[in-house]
């Protein structure tokens, strides 16, 4: 049938309907995407465990949460054969029945039968099932009120939600919106929009979702005991990061733990930095000094080491660096070895990102062409740059409106058209060996369309104006320019978060790579100062590292005080973890004397400069370094595993480098050093502190004890060492 006889039988179908008194007692006519989807929407008709999901549910498909409005208004009035509509007899058609529970329905019942949702679908129905409305507005934007609002423990808000449309009407649609929190515990929302505050202090966004839109509703719960104001007056200030945190802790009445001991700060600073653990020439001449600056100082001399570099680089490679049996191993070494070097020349960020984005040349002899190599595809580039360089997940994007946020498929793939165009010469992959060479240039053909409607798509930044793509010019310059230009506060601030996670051991964005306004900072006027100071560095990571690591919220005890148990998310002390898996077995290294042994590297490599996690090291994969298998950019964990414990107490290597007659223990015992020196040495090495009395006087015991073999009795002690707590995990 036709459409126009399609719209003609409706017609006469609606005027029938209305001679037996059928029509709804209304005179507005009730629009598909204003009325109609965002009922399907708040009622989960179109999420993805029901319609929405890929194939949908029972033969019906919807798009997911009403991206494609012409999708759903198609399967919902033409495919079916019609069966799901009929304007005759709105009461009996499958939309309203299945939903209310008058018939079977998979997905339980949904509406009221007698409520004003499911009267909207009957009047929508009895008036023909219009596609559009006469002169119906278009959504622009949705408001939650309160926006922001401090609630008691256990005390309640009602959110409201109104839309405003393009003809400056506005509606409550509160009843409609969809509400999610980011933090349950902390407060919890309901389905109609009321928060409720749980009994732990801290902050929480709630979401509100209507038909793509999307608003936040900041929540905080203070501690009800108040502290006064003299107190966080009083707390030292070395910068601008404690200002900033001492006023949220302010908000939430919780006072810092005190700052940690030398021996804590020594320790924590070089394997945040450096990437292992300090020396114990290092650990005694920091201990000895009594100047005041020394932790200060201690900062600057590790990041002029050359440890900083390699240590930073092991971090990105893991972000950048593909598989060397896909891509080739020549293609992967030359890889690695532009983003170490980058990372030695201490070159800008935003100089690092824009040689990335816009390489060109030979993957022989242009390490950073090797991304595109691997990332063939428009598609593939853009969810690794949007990712990493402007922290927005657009995965979701590609194949439907995102979730969570206002990125839809036109976004996506207007930012993929910035590398449609890029040109290649030579054999393309082969794996497993993947070894030709391959040539990079600025191509003259390729475009990318949209998926649903088949229009060619301009490249187009996700937000504000990038520099007008000229023709025959490389669109990727353009596409840098855009995203290293100081107006774009995302690319700073995105690398700031990382840079905070990896030195406190969480983001003010978590996860460190997701911005999105429903998962703001826990400290957004923190975020916006470090990532300012960032971009006026001259994106500089070295000041960058400088300048929280030199503040004194960097410096706090991991020791809870009776007001900050439980907070896990605004640094009133530092959070504990386990050691990378890199940093723990270099570590293991220097403690041992035993350098370690990896494939295709030179004599006394550390494990942070392998240059491809296909190098053999049962240590690295038990404590979690990425699976070579893995596509980049591969975030790791820091969980601690029963695995892990097993394999300190058991691995033949770990007992044969404890016991080598070249090891630390066995040139302890050959020296003449009393017990308590031998005490303070081996503290000092493994745990880079003196000893307290009773762990001197336990030395003492056991090396005095009938029958002791010296040397034993050392590696005995240096093994259980390795394996306390104390050593794999960062205080």
């Amino acid at each position: 049938m036709s459409s126009a006889a399609h719209r003609l039988l409706l017609s006469l179908i609606v005027v029938c309907s209305a001679a037996r008194g059928g029509l709804a007692q209304t005179t507005d006519v009730v629009d598909f995407e204003n009325d109609v989807q965002p009922i399907l929407t708040r009622f989960g008709c179109n999420s993805g465990p029901c319609h929405g999901k890929a194939r949908g549910q029972g033969g019906f498909q919807l798009s997911l949460l009403a991206f494609d409005a012409q999708q759903d208004y198609d399967a919902i009035v033409k495919e079916g054969r019609g069966r799901r509509v009929f304007a005759g007899a709105a009461d009996e058609s499958l939309l309203v029945t299945k939903p209310t529970g008058l018939v079977p329905h998979g997905g339980g019942k949904r509406l009221d039968p007698n409520g004003p949702e499911t009267l909207t679908l009957k009047t929508w129905i009895q008036q023909g099932m219009p596609r559009k409305a006469p002169a119906a507005p278009t959504l622009k934007k949705i408001t939650v009120d309160p926006s922001s609002q401090t609630l008691a423990p256990e005390q309640s808000q009602q959110l409201q939600v109104t839309a405003e449309f393009s003809d400056g009407t506005q509606r409550d649609v509160t009843r409609l919106t969809a509400f999610q929190s980011n933090e349950a515990p902390i407060a919890a929302v309901s389905e109609d929009g009321m928060i409720t505050a749980g009994k732990i202090t801290g902050d929480a966004a709630i979401m509100a979702r209507f038909m793509g839109q999307i608003a936040v509703c900041d929540v905080i719960i203070p501690r009800t005991q108040p502290v006064p104001a003299e107190t966080y007056a009083a707390l030292p200030r070395n910068n601008f990061v404690d200002d900033l945190v001492w006023q949220k802790l302010q908000r939430l009445n919780i006072t810092p733990s005190p700052v940690c001991d030398d021996h804590t700060f020594i320790r924590r600073a070089t394997t945040d930095i450096c990437g292992r653990i300090p020396t114990q020439e290092e650990v005694q001449a920091f201990l000895a000094d009594s100047s005041p600056d020394k932790r200060s100082r201690l900062v600057d001399h590790l990041l002029q080491q050359p440890d900083f570099a390699d240590f930073w680089a092991n971090k990105w490679v893991d972000l950048l660096r593909p598989n060397p049996y896909r891509v080739g191993i020549k293609a992967v070494f030359n890889y690695d070895h532009w983003i170490r070097q980058s990372f030695h020349d201490r070159k800008p960020w935003d100089q690092f990102v824009r040689e990335l984005i816009t390489a060109k040349g030979s993957t022989f002899r242009n390490g950073a062409v090797t991304m595109f190599r691997d990332r063939r595809e428009p598609e593939e580039i853009t969810t690794m740059v949007s990712r990493l360089f402007v922290g927005v997940r657009l995965e979701c994007a590609k194949c439907h409106h995102h979730p969570f946020e206002v990125w839809g498929q036109e976004d996506f793939y207007s930012f993929a058209a910035y590398f449609a165009k890029i040109g290649r010469k030579g054999t393309g992959l082969s794996p497993p060996i993947s070894g030709s060479e391959e040539f990079f240039f600025t191509g003259t053909r390729g475009s990318v369309s949209h998926p649903v409607t088949g229009a060619k798509l301009d490249p187009r930044p996700l937000f504000g104006t990038a520099p007008e793509v000229i023709e025959g010019k490389d669109a990727r310059e353009s596409l840098a320019a855009w995203i290293t230009s100081p107006e774009n506060h995302l690319f700073a601030q995105v690398m700031a978060n990382r840079v905070w996670a990896d030195l406190t051991s969480r983001g003010l964005v978590e996860p460190v790579d997701d911005f999105r306004a429903t998962n703001p900072a826990s400290n957004g006027p923190l975020l916006k100062a470090l990532g300012e100071h960032f971009r006026d560095s001259g994106f500089s990571l070295t000041e960058l590292v400088r300048v929280i690591a030199k503040s004194h919220v960097y410096q706090l005890s991991s020791l809870p005080n009776e007001t900050n148990s439980a907070d896990t998310r605004n640094y009133s002390r530092h959070y504990r973890h386990r050691l990378r898996a890199e940093v723990l077995l270099d570590s293991v290294t220097l403690v041992t004397g035993i350098p370690q042994e990896f494939e295709a590297m030179p004599p006394d490599s550390n494990s942070r400069q392998i240059w491809t996690h296909r190098a053999d090291s049962l240590f690295l994969d038990t404590f979690g370094r990425p699976d070579p298998n893995q596509d980049p950019p591969c975030e790791r964990t820091t969980d601690s595993t029963v695995v892990q414990s097993l394999h300190l107490m058991n691995s033949e290597q770990l007992y044969r480098d404890v016991t080598s007659d070249k090891a630390f223990a066995k040139q302890l015992a050959d020296s003449n050093k009393d017990a308590d020196t031998v005490a303070k040495d081996l503290y000092q090495k493994v745990f880079s502190r003196n000893p307290v009395p009773e762990e001197t006087q336990l030395v003492r015991d056991l090396l005095a004890a009938e029958g002791a073999n010296r040397r034993q009795v050392i590696e005995d002690l240096v093994w259980a060492m390795l394996n306390s707590a104390e050593f794999v995990i960062q205080d």
